[in-house]
């Protein structure tokens, strides 16, 4: 596989093997079964020119990090301070994620996003806006509850 894959407007995949891939890590110790993809206007144009897109999803545990924010305030700490970005949020008054402080991979799947694909799938990220104030583009929402023989192959990594 080529590591970087095509490229729609300032949308790159992340890597090429007869179409272009997309690679995704997804906490399995919560309760969404959502999975943001890429933008939705690259996706479809994707999809057009090769037929489809390659999703490569690892699947895993996620610690996240603690009460207090330990891990948060450590990397503040680390790159200097609060960024233009975090001072706007705050002043927003829009809430902070928990950062994720570990991974534990347990199964890696390979889901293939054609049209028939696509059409089950929603967007993610209308309305937002990137650190600069600039709109977000959206992206494909893909529900891995509503796929069943997309999932073409996994390796489960889970040996409990």
């Amino acid at each position: 596989m080529e590591i970087q894959g095509p490229k729609y407007g300032n949308t790159e995949f992340d890597g090429f093997k007869g179409i272009p891939w997309d690679f995704k890590a997804h906490a399995i110790n919560t309760s969404s079964h959502q999975i943001i993809v890429n933008d939705s206007e690259a996706t479809a144009n994707a999809i057009k020119q090769f037929g489809c897109v390659g999703l490569i999803l690892a699947m895993g545990k996620v610690k996240y990090n603690d009460d207090e924010r330990t891990f948060q305030k450590w990397h503040e700490e680390l790159k200097g301070g609060k960024s233009k970005y975090e001072l706007e949020r705050i002043k927003r008054g829009a809430w902070s994620r928990l950062r994720k402080v570990e991974f534990k991979l347990e199964q890696i799947s390979f889901i293939i996003i054609d049209d028939s694909i696509l059409v089950k799938c929603g967007s993610f990220q209308r309305d937002f806006r990137n650190s600069n104030g600039t709109p977000r583009r959206e992206k494909v929402l893909l529900d891995l509850e509503k796929l069943d023989e997309e999932i073409v192959f996994f390796l489960d990594f889970n040996l409990s």
